[in-house]
C-alpha cells in the first residue's frame, strides 16, 4: 500500500488516511485561509469525526467527496470545526487602553466605530464595548462595534451573551456587577443590555474579495488570527483593511504577530499596534 494511503495508526472509527489529511488542509486553506500544520492530523480527524457522524458516512475520503460536490450547508459546518477559537475577555489588556485613548480622542458628537475582526465567542467584542463605555463615561456611548468570525457557531454562542463564571472570574467585581446580570445561584453570568446594544454580531470571511461591513473605522481589532495564513494572504488582507480605516485609525494584532512585511500598508505604533503608513489611502 503507498505511504498516502496509509490509515492513521491505531483503532480507529473512520478510515482516514495521509491522502485524506493533504486533500483537508487544501480544501480549508482555499475556503477559509488557514494553513494546516502537517502535525495536526489527529486534531483533524478528532475534529471531523463528528461530521462524519452526522453524515452517516464511515470513511473520510466519502466526506470529502461531499464537500467537492455542490457547496451547501456542510462547507459551514466544515469550516466551523477546523476553526480555532482561543479568547478571553480582555486578553493582552494593554490594547484596551490604547483603545479608551482612541474613544476618548474623536470629536465629541461624531460616532465611533470598531471593527472586531476575529469576534470567536464575543469575549473581545464585549471588552471593546466596556472599554468605550467606561471612556466615554456612559452606558450608552455613540459608538458601534462590528464583531465578525467566519465560524457561525460561535457567533451564536457570541450573540447570546452568556458565559459561564469561569470566563469571567479574573475581571474585577465593579466590572461584573456593571456589566453583566446573573440569577442568584446560576454558575453563568449575562451581558447586559446596553453592553449587547453596541455590538452587531456578523459572518465575515476574511478571505473574501469584498467585505461586507462598511467604514470608516476607528479601529480594527485582528488579533491571533494572521498566525494560520501564510504572509501573501496576510497582505492581501491587510490591503483590504486599510481603506476601510480612518486615516488616523489603528490596527491591533496579537501578541505573536506582526506586519513587517506589509511596511508600505502599516507601521507600528506602540507594542502590536499598528497605523497607516501612508494615512491618504484611509478612508475620508
Amino acid at each position: 500500500m503507498p505511504l498516502g494511503q496509509a490509515p492513521v495508526a491505531g483503532a480507529k472509527e473512520f478510515t482516514f488516511t495521509g491522502e485524506d489529511f493533504e486533500r483537508i488542509r487544501r480544501l480549508i486553506q482555499a475556503h477559509a485561509g488557514i494553513q494546516l500544520h502537517p502535525g495536526k492530523m489527529e486534531m483533524v480527524y478528532s475534529r471531523l469525526a463528528r461530521r462524519l457522524r452526522a453524515n452517516n458516512l464511515s470513511r473520510f475520503s466519502d466526506y470529502l467527496r461531499l464537500l467537492e460536490g455542490p457547496r451547501g450547508a456542510e462547507w459551514e459546518a466544515f469550516t466551523n470545526a477546523l476553526t480555532t477559537n482561543l479568547t478571553a475577555f480582555f486578553r493582552e489588556a494593554h490594547h484596551f487602553v490604547e483603545l479608551e485613548k482612541r474613544v476618548r480622542g474623536v470629536s465629541p458628537g461624531r460616532e465611533v466605530s470598531l471593527w472586531c475582526s476575529a469576534s470567536s465567542t464575543g469575549e473581545e467584542a464585549y471588552s471593546m464595548a466596556i472599554s468605550a463605555i467606561e471612556a466615554c463615561g456612559t452606558m450608552t456611548p455613540r459608538v458601534r462595534i462590528v464583531a465578525s468570525d467566519v465560524d457561525t457557531a460561535v457567533l451564536e454562542k457570541a450573540r447570546a451573551g452568556v458565559y459561564t463564571l469561569d470566563r469571567v472570574e479574573r475581571l474585577s467585581p465593579e466590572r461584573l456587577r456593571r456589566f453583566f446580570l446573573r440569577e442568584p445561584g446560576a454558575n453563568e453570568v449575562r451581558v447586559r443590555p446596553e453592553l449587547s446594544a453596541l455590538v452587531r454580531f456578523q459572518r465575515v470571511n476574511l478571505l473574501d474579495a469584498r467585505y461586507p461591513v462598511s467604514g470608516p473605522f476607528d479601529a480594527i481589532f485582528c488579533r491571533n488570527v494572521m498566525i494560520y495564513f501564510d504572509k501573501p494572504t496576510q497582505y492581501l488582507i491587510l490591503k483590504r483593511f486599510a481603506p476601510l480605516l480612518r486615516p488616523d485609525g489603528l490596527l491591533f494584532a496579537g501578541h505573536s504577530e506582526n506586519f513587517y512585511h506589509a511596511a508600505d500598508l502599516f507601521r507600528l505604533r506602540s507594542k502590536t499596534v499598528y497605523e497607516l503608513a501612508n494615512p491618504a489611502a484611509g478612508a475620508a
